[in-house]
């Protein structure tokens, strides 16, 4: 299989919850582990998932529920190499784990993404963009941008090291640095509650 033809995601799992209370990826949600949610919804779209944890007892608390025989993937677990830095250090981390050009950026904590979103956002890849980006307004397509349901080129992890390099951890200044695509959140071709997350215990 050529890099064309894998098409990767990364979810990321290191962040510390602090507003949830506890680890939001294992948060059982409808009689399953929220980000089995999300790995379900991946099933027969994708080549690969790797999933971005934390530390090595997150790494193991996540294998003992997480069976890749159950999906038509490949499941890789890696350690965020940077801790304590949002999200960002794990993206970086992720790009350098995947066997494609471009990934798929998830949050474990978004149970609602569907395989329609999946298929049209990989589907809107193109060589001359380093990122294809999803946003709310035409008025301001950074600010009401959603960079962690976006995808990204694996040739911008120089990039996110500089910048984390230089303490500057928010996705958006990587956005404005890099080529990205954006696309319109039309309610139709993409719709709004692809972007639905839960962050607080009353989001249950």
């Amino acid at each position: 299989m050529t890099n064309e033809n894998i098409k990767s995601c990364i979810i990321l799992c290191g962040g510390k919850s602090s507003r949830m209370g506890q680890d939001k990826g294992s948060m059982i949600i409808q009689n399953n582990p929220m980000i089995k949610h999300v790995l379900s919804t991946l099933n027969h779209h994708i080549s690969e998932v790797v999933i971005v944890l934390n530390d090595e007892s997150r790494i193991n608390k996540y294998s003992e529920f997480i069976n890749p025989d159950d999906y038509a993937y490949a499941i890789t677990f890696v350690e965020d190499k940077i801790k304590n830095k949002g999200p960002m250090p794990g993206i970086m981390t992720g790009l350098s784990n995947i066997n494609s050009d471009y990934a798929l950026i998830l949050p474990c904590d978004s149970p609602y993404v569907s395989t329609k979103y999946i298929d049209t956002i990989f589907n809107e890849i193109e060589d001359t963009y380093q990122a294809i980006v999803p946003y709310h307004d035409s008025a301001n397509k950074l600010k009401t941008s959603e960079p962690l349901h976006s995808i990204y080129s694996k040739n911008i992890i120089g990039e996110i090291d500089e910048l984390i390099k230089n303490d500057v951890l928010h996705i958006k200044g990587l956005i404005e640095k890099i080529d990205t695509k954006f696309l319109l959140i039309d309610d139709e071709k993409i719709e709004k509650k692809e972007f639905r997350n839960l962050n607080h215990p009353e989001d249950l």
